[in-house]
């Protein structure tokens, strides 16, 4: 039981550390994305995501930076787009 309370105990550690670390490793932006390594590394290539490359080789990322990412293109629900089309109705009215 104790080698198993070590390892809850570690990934709930490295959890925490990820979410309050402001610059992230590949690895550990892939794994606070929920992306694999390979689709972040795609992303860097193309330069879809913000990314920092100090040395030249090895690629960092911004905490923050990567939250602004995730939550571009909202798709708005249906309430909100009522909302929106009644208050352009109510403009041109």
């Amino acid at each position: 039981m104790t080698k198993e309370f070590k390892e809850v105990a570690d990934l709930i550690t490295a959890n925490i550390i990820n979410c309050t670390k402001e610059v992230l490793t590949s690895e550990e932006a892939a794994a606070y994305m929920g992306i694999s390594k390979s689709y972040l590394y795609k992303l860097t290539m193309r330069r879809e995501i913000p990314h920092y490359k100090p040395t030249g080789k090895i690629v960092y990322f911004n905490r923050l930076e990567l939250e602004e990412w995730l939550q571009r293109n909202k798709v708005r629900t249906d309430e909100e787009l009522n909302q929106q089309a009644a208050a352009y109705i109510a403009r041109k009215g």
